[in-house]
């Protein structure tokens, strides 16, 4: 099972909205077979059999193994992926596409970054996985509270500049076995946290 598939068909990311398919892939984090899922999830078997071949044949479900049961073959699947994300291409012209954005500093790049990382490692992740490798990658997340908007203008400042001099000091076009490798960072407002639940009285 690899850990990102990018969905970029409008067909399979309609497969994926069925709530019925959604509940058998989670209930396929280990393998499993049309009728046993059917009795964990309460489906018929003819039912589950019908989503499992539109998943299988989808490319969401990969087949694990085979075993004979009662003069019958039982197979057993796996979801293919951990997780699965939907590419900005499945809705044309009306996605996102840092591309076609002037506002460098508009949330709408941002966003645009984020879905572009998103299927971009996600296509990585499945080329590394067919090639025996794995994907080497760098994230970091940090969260910080300015205490005005001059100091969080002065630390954006701040910010290109070390990285305008870190790709400098470590860019070179001319090595013959290097490998180019995109950064992006970007800053938003976080989300106000949610106050915890009291705790009940034992």
């Amino acid at each position: 099972m690899r850990a990102v598939q990018v969905i970029d068909r409008p067909r399979d990311s309609a497969l994926l909205a069925a709530p019925v398919r959604q509940r058998i892939l989670e209930a396929l984090d280990e393998p499993g077979s049309a009728s046993g899922v059917a009795r964990r999830l309460g489906l018929t078997r003819q039912v589950a059999t019908y989503h499992f071949r539109q998943l299988e044949h989808a490319g969401f479900l990969t087949l694990v193994r085979e075993e004979a049961k009662r003069g019958c073959t039982e197979r057993f699947y796996q979801r293919s992926a951990e997780h699965f994300v939907v590419s900005n291409g499945v809705v044309g012209k009306s996605g996102l596409d840092a591309r076609r954005l002037k506002d460098r500093f508009s949330s709408a790049y941002l966003a645009a970054l984020a879905s572009q990382v998103a299927d971009e490692v996600g296509r990585a992740q499945k080329d590394a996985g067919a090639a025996g490798r794995t994907l080497p990658t760098l994230a970091a997340s940090v969260d910080i509270r300015f205490r005005s908007p001059a100091e969080r203008a002065a630390f954006a400042e701040d910010l290109m500049g070390a990285i305008a001099a870190l790709a400098a000091k470590y860019h070179d076009d001319a090595a013959p076995e290097g490998r180019t490798y995109r950064a992006i960072v970007g800053a938003y407002p976080a989300p106000a946290r949610r106050p915890s639940r009291p705790k009940e009285p034992t």
